[in-house]
């Protein structure tokens, strides 16, 4: 394809989303050493994901008293904080029916090198800014003191103050992930939410009415050539169980340290978070139904799905 081509399919793309990206402008109180409060205003990013109802990262609203958004024409209204999940860095938003949503993509077909943009509100301007990058990597985890992120989407797409829940566009107009966070020390490295994950926490908000952590009570680890043969799996590819929680679901159901998970509901496990989008996917049912390698042997074994806030 050819540079202008290309340039104008960009061009395309953001101006088929740009409607559905708002600003998300919090306002939190801070008491005053003696008397009254001092207001501190901040900002973020967001997009409608449904008619009504906006996504964007729950670290943007965190603390906040009052919350707004602001439209690409300029309409600005207040929003209603419907879900917060810290765990997942998103928060839901109940906004006027105004502009319609962005069309939502799936994160498990993106190709590492697969262009995408990038679109919010840095700094709090008004008018959105769109970056170009590439997808660098995928499955990435970051571990801070405060929370825990996994299954990231990391690309050099520039991700500025400001930019926080914003949609990681690809080039189908498809969001693909939540722009979420970016690392101070190193250059063209930034963080989005698999819109996949998003996808499973505004179903269990609409249908729980709030967001479930869902678990069986194991630790794995994703298998590799090594472990493959220590284990004899005769696979390349499932999770390894390091570690079974005693009186779990999973101790429950006869899963031991050692064994192979390679598929959940008939669907391949390759990474650990193969394993908790099935098991949230499962909800509904109640369980889950493992294929397990064990000495050899490929045996099923169906597990409770327990449920935690």
């Amino acid at each position: 394809m050819r540079l202008r081509e290309l340039s104008e399919e960009i061009s395309n793309i953001v101006e088929k989303v740009k409607d559905s990206v708002v600003t998300v402008a919090t306002e939190v109180k801070i008491p005053l050493l003696f008397f009254g409060y001092e207001s501190l205003r901040g900002f973020g990013s967001g997009f409608i994901v449904e008619r009504g109802k906006a996504i964007t990262n729950a670290h943007v609203v965190r603390g906040a008293s009052r919350v707004s958004v602001t439209f690409s024409d300029g309409y600005s209204t207040e929003a209603r904080v419907i879900a917060v999940d810290p765990s997942r860095d998103l928060a839901l938003l109940e906004t006027p029916v105004y502009k319609q949503p962005i069309q939502l993509g799936d994160s498990r077909s993106i190709r590492v090198g697969e262009l995408v943009l990038a679109i919010g509100s840095p700094l709090g301007f008004l008018e959105h800014s769109v970056t170009l990058g590439v997808v660098s990597a995928a499955g990435r985890n970051i571990y801070t003191e405060e929370l825990v992120l996994e299954d990231l989407i990391q690309t050099d797409a520039a991700i500025n103050p400001g930019n926080s829940g914003g949609p990681l566009v690809n080039l189908n107009g498809e969001a693909i992930g939540v722009t979420t966070a970016i690392v101070p020390y190193a250059q063209g490295i930034g963080f989005a939410i698999p819109i996949n994950t998003v996808k499973r926490f505004i179903h269990m908000v609409e249908k729980y009415g709030r967001p479930l952590k869902a678990w069986i009570g194991v630790y794995v680890a994703p298998l590799n050539p090594t472990m493959a043969g220590l284990y004899k799996a005769g696979v390349k590819t499932g999770l390894l169980v390091v570690r079974v929680i005693p009186r779990s679901p999973a101790a429950r159901s006869g899963i031991r340290e050692g064994d192979i998970l390679v598929r959940a509901n008939g669907r391949e496990l390759a990474r650990t978070s193969d394993l908790r989008e099935a098991i949230e996917e499962s909800l509904d049912k109640g369980h889950v139904v493992l294929t397990v390698i064990r000495e050899g042997r490929t045996i099923e074994v169906e597990t409770e799905i327990m449920v935690s806030e």
